[in-house]
């Protein structure tokens, strides 16, 4: 038992200074004995959980929890924090396997809800198998949530690059950290996603399991990667979906947005040149690159009036995502343009919501959290994993600069000064991902969050993973959605046998593939724009 406890220590990345020698088993009878090893980390991972019912009116198998983890791993017997767990368990106990650790993405995405509002989306030879369980990461929704108290100017990180309002942006960013900084103290350096998944460890020890199956979408690949990472002993069959690149964790995982932008936006003028007789914007792509451009310039002189709203050229190209959907990014283009030469639109005329993904409902014991939860936890997150973010602002004027040249659609938005220009640094550096454990990485084709070269830079780093590729896959979010992919992963969950090497897919035309739901991160449109994702600013 002492050396079960010992280990479990050192894989929780606990400071090797905090574990006393042990004795060599070949010591001498005469040799005093060595004292008793005294696990720190017993307190967190030997809780038993009070399990009870989520919702009153919820389904009656979806069970919840709450468990205490330390806010900083090096000092175990300082500030607590909660994490909310819940699970469904599996529906046969004699095929179980054990847990399937869900995370639907952010950073700053709450999971308490996934195994009832991702379970439909689940086949039943998953969830004969395993126990699905939801956490809230902490910091987030029911876990310890934090909040920075920012306004709705100060959650806008939409921001464009212009010599005259640069001033006012770096304002902004230093604004933010320092409010931020002000709520959470020292919470904020242990924000980050190598200790939200030593909290997943915790979870494993207290669900009393030896290893976890993981299902995680977005950001949560690279959780589930650093869990990898640290702990690779306890992965058990792993599902990355929509992955991120470890390599470019953060900043460059946003500038990727604009890098994939472009490609897509090239695709668009393709397809809606090809429909003139549709759409009207121009017979060749680059008679529709040019009413895009014009559009934009006009928008920016004189804002165009929808819904309501009054929008610019610049918040016209920071829907760089709607050009994912190449119907829907035309059948918006048509309204804007209509729009700006006086037309009204009939309601028929917005985008469908095609593959819009539907909120879940916060559970009805929530406590309260903080209206801009998600935004704080984004944060500190992104600015708390890594070291990386230049401390200059000067350094962002010059690369916002080079890279609107280099992606017109988004490239300023994605370089442009961020709140971690003035963060804390967080507790640790950033975890460097580079193993051999086993992995499925799912990716689309047109993936406006993760794009193709991000799932590509995960398979690289984990050297033991497989990637299904879906050819002209559109959306974030494989698995679960209909997909030539989705057979693939339900036998690896099922066998745990990985495909013999990387498979690229198309799937059958015709096959309904939008029936995937995950929440979206910052459920905010544009009013009279019902198609478009509003802020489409997380992982």
């Amino acid at each position: 038992m002492r050396n079960r406890r010992t280990a479990s220590l050192v894989a929780m990345g606990v400071a090797a200074a905090l574990l006393p020698a042990l004795t060599p088993a070949t010591a001498s009878a005469t040799t005093p004995a060595a004292p008793a090893v005294v696990d720190p980390l017993g307190q967190y991972t030997q809780q038993k959980p009070l399990w009870k019912r989520c919702e009153p009116e919820g389904p009656a198998n979806h069970e919840c929890a709450t468990i205490k983890v330390p806010l900083d791993y090096s000092r175990p017997n300082g500030k607590k924090l909660d994490v909310a767990i819940s699970r469904t368990r599996a529906t046969s106990a004699e095929d179980r396997r054990g847990v399937l650790l869900l995370n639907p993405g952010g950073p700053g995405g709450i999971g308490l809800d996934m195994p009832v509002y991702l379970g439909p989306d689940l086949p039943d030879a998953v969830k004969q198998r395993y126990d699905l369980i939801g956490f809230d990461p902490r910091g987030v929704g029911q876990s310890s949530p934090v909040g920075c108290g920012l306004n709705d100017d100060e959650l806008n990180w939409q921001r464009p690059y212009k010599a005259a309002t640069f001033a006012k942006d770096v304002r902004w960013a230093r604004t933010v950290a320092e409010k931020c900084r002000a709520a959470n103290g020292d919470v904020l350096p242990h924000l980050s996603t190598r200790n939200t998944a030593r909290d997943m460890d915790v979870i494993r020890a207290v669900l009393g399991e030896k290893k976890i199956s993981y299902l995680g979408y977005s950001y949560g690949t690279y959780l589930g990667a650093v869990y990898t990472q640290l702990f690779p002993k306890r992965t058990d069959r792993f599902v990355l979906d929509s992955a991120v690149d470890p390599e470019r964790v953060w900043r460059g995982m946003i500038q990727v947005w604009a890098e994939g932008a472009e490609p897509a936006f090239t695709r668009w003028t393709e397809w809606t040149a090809a429909r003139h007789a549709t759409y009207g914007l121009g017979r060749t792509p680059a008679q529709v690159r040019k009413t895009f451009w014009d559009l934009v310039a006009g928008a920016n002189r004189t804002p165009i009036p929808v819904g309501g709203v009054r929008v610019s050229g610049d918040d016209i190209r920071s829907w760089r995502a709607m050009f994912f959907s190449v119907q829907d990014a035309a059948e918006t283009v048509v309204l804007l343009k209509d729009a700006a030469a006086g037309k009204t639109p009939a309601p028929s005329a917005s985008p469908s919501r095609r593959g819009l993904p539907t909120a879940p409902v916060p559970p009805s014991f929530a406590r309260d959290v903080p209206a801009d939860n998600g935004d704080a936890l984004f944060w500190s997150v992104v600015c708390a994993d890594t070291r990386a973010w230049p401390r200059d602002p000067e350094q962002y004027r010059r690369d916002a600069i080079r890279d609107k040249a280099k992606y017109p659609l988004y490239g300023d938005f994605a370089s442009h000064i961020k709140p971690c220009a003035f963060w804390g640094r967080g507790a640790e550096p950033a975890t460097r991902i580079g193993n051999s454990v086993p992995a499925l990485v799912l990716q689309n084709e047109w993936d406006p969050q993760t794009p193709l070269v991000s799932g590509q830079g995960m398979r690289r780093a984990l050297k033991g993973s497989r990637m299904v590729t879906v050819l002209d896959g559109l959306g974030h979010g494989v698995y679960g959605s209909g997909s030539c992919a989705d057979a693939i992963g339900t036998a690896y969950l099922v066998t745990g046998r990985l495909p013999a090497a990387d498979v690229t897919c198309r799937t059958p035309a015709g096959r309904k593939t939008d029936t995937l739901r995950l929440p979206p991160s910052a459920p905010r449109g544009v009013p009279g724009l019902p198609g478009l994702p509003g802020r489409s600013d997380r992982f």
